[in-house]
């Protein structure tokens, strides 16, 4: 079957924000099974400069979060990196999506969330603006209550939040980086070029 954006002519692309820090399999099966459901052209991973719900732990640099990044989508031809919010300073996602509009005017635009960042979205800057660029597409988090999560995206009216069946992975980039100071594998965890990166980098306190 065609995609819809095969069919009306536009570009489907969504925009997966986030600190990765690491990167991690739970975030490429996610955009996997986001790109396949929703039929998009590709996924841009845009990691964080400095976001202003969350501290970045173990103060790891954006230029280095950029670099595990590009090593975990290598050789994924639907998946990019975007250096956007880190070059650019970008603190809010409404700043993401209007460049991205501004830069592919004919695009349809998906905003990649889990769905604890759904419970929360109406605590960002002018969500309902962001909501006018683009659609939040939202993968449950294991624990999280689906009644909540429904309720929470019937709030933003029809059509404005997909909520998908993506297949759940309990990994946390917490727990990949309490790991590593405890001196255990991630292996598996993460993919094999991201973990030699932390290893060769020293990364998360690694003893």
């Amino acid at each position: 079957m065609a995609s819809r954006s095969a069919m009306n002519g536009s570009a489907r692309i969504g925009l997966f924000g986030g600190s990765f820090n690491p990167p991690h399999l739970g975030h490429l099966v996610i955009a996997s099974d986001v790109c396949a459901q929703l039929g998009l052209e590709k996924v841009v991973f845009v990691p964080a400069a400095n976001p202003p719900h969350k501290v970045i732990e173990d103060d790891v640099p954006a230029a280095t979060r950029l670099a595990m990044t590009k090593l975990a989508i290598a050789g994924d031809g639907r998946f990019e990196v975007s250096s956007l919010e880190i070059d650019e300073g970008f603190r809010y996602t409404l700043e993401t999506v209007a460049e991205f509009r501004a830069r592919s005017s004919s695009s349809e635009i998906f905003f990649i969330v889990g769905s604890d960042s759904l419970l929360q979205f109406e605590n960002w800057h002018q969500p309902s603006a962001v909501l006018m660029i683009c659609r939040l597409a939202v993968a449950p988090r294991p624990g999280d209550d689906p009644q909540s999560i429904k309720a929470a995206a019937e709030r933003w009216g029809r059509g404005a939040v997909s909520v998908l069946p993506t297949t759940s992975v309990g990994i946390s980039s917490s727990e990949i980086r309490g790991r590593v100071r405890l001196g255990m594998p991630i292996t598996y965890l993460v993919p094999a070029d991201v973990e030699a990166f932390i290893i060769d980098q020293g990364l998360y306190g690694r003893p």
